[in-house]
């Protein structure tokens, strides 16, 4: 068995499509199908559903791939490590993050940039939690920003960031010169913007307010937090976003922000990763320099 075949096994998974496959590994597709086959031999079991054309993974297939996607990234694996000994750290690190996390993942990959600059960041910023977990699951993606809710949060290692407060955006002039406090009811009085209710985000801020006897009905639903800054900042109307999301761009022209009370709603953010024993050099330095950046986080714990 030769791992180029487990990468061509790995790529048609992926694809699902022999053509787009071998595209993808630069090969002719009867020698991508020659190849697959020659592994189902070797392992004595059929790994594809195969008719006129690709009909998905048998049971043994399914359990091959996991296996594959390990032994995979295991390789990827060594040859950072033997890079790192040999000089220096240099790869990639690949990054999922939710929605409100968008902005605040620079605090984290901007300063391991500077540190680590032979190592590139692949950062994906619109994702669902659900697809990071996923992902990172399997060794597709390196790390991820998610909110930490129990059930994303099984076979990773989790590690905590910073509690999101919310807060009312809204234009200058919307709200009377003297507020600078809102209740959550007057809040949800305006005419909303919110992000829409698929996104763990907005799934975090519904379960608060129902959990207080309020319910948000937003107008517009976005999956974007910048899109909803810019409806906000055509003066019509108002937002409640992550105060940690607005940070790194300081004030806003013509837009201001507003402390929402009675009842507190905050989130904990956490980054998480895969939950191997060892990780490769890249994760591991991104690891370590996440801990220096918040206090909070200089542990990690594994969920089974």
């Amino acid at each position: 068995m030769m791992l180029k075949q487990l990468e061509y096994f790995v790529a048609l998974a992926r694809e699902q499509h022999f053509a787009r496959a071998a595209q993808f590994c630069r090969i002719s597709q009867p020698a991508l199908s020659e190849s697959i086959r020659k592994l189902e031999d070797e392992l004595g079991v059929p790994l594809v559903r195969r008719g006129h054309s690709f009909q998905g993974l048998t049971l043994e297939g399914e359990s091959v791939l996991r296996w594959a996607r390990r032994m995979l990234s295991d390789r990827d694996s060594l040859r950072q490590e033997a890079h790192a000994l040999r000089s220096g750290i240099k790869g990639s690190l690949r990054l999922g993050v939710v929605p409100a996390a968008a902005t605040t993942v620079v605090q984290l990959t901007d300063p391991f940039a500077r540190v680590y600059d032979q190592v590139g960041i692949v950062l994906e910023s619109s994702l669902r939690s659900a697809d990071i977990v996923r992902r990172i699951k399997n060794y597709e993606l390196d790390a991820g920003l998610i909110y930490a809710v129990p059930e994303d949060l099984v076979g990773l290692r989790v590690v905590p960031l910073y509690a999101e407060e919310h807060v009312l955006l809204s234009a200058v002039g919307m709200l009377p010169e003297d507020r600078t406090l809102a209740g959550w009811s007057a809040a949800l009085e305006l005419p909303l913007c919110l992000l829409d209710g698929s996104l763990r985000g907005r799934q975090v801020l519904d379960a608060a307010l129902a959990a207080s006897g309020m319910r948000a009905e937003p107008r517009i639903e976005c999956d974007s937090v910048a899109s909803l800054i810019a409806y906000v900042a055509t003066g019509q109307w108002a937002s409640i976003v992550p105060k940690q999301w607005l940070d790194p761009f300081g004030l806003l022209p013509g837009l201001e922000q507003t402390a929402l009370v009675a009842p507190h709603v905050t989130a904990q953010m956490v980054l998480v990763m895969h939950c191997a024993q060892s990780l490769p050099p890249v994760p591991r330095a991104f690891l370590q320099t996440v801990t220096k950046i918040f206090p909070n986080a200089d542990y990690a714990t594994d969920l089974a």
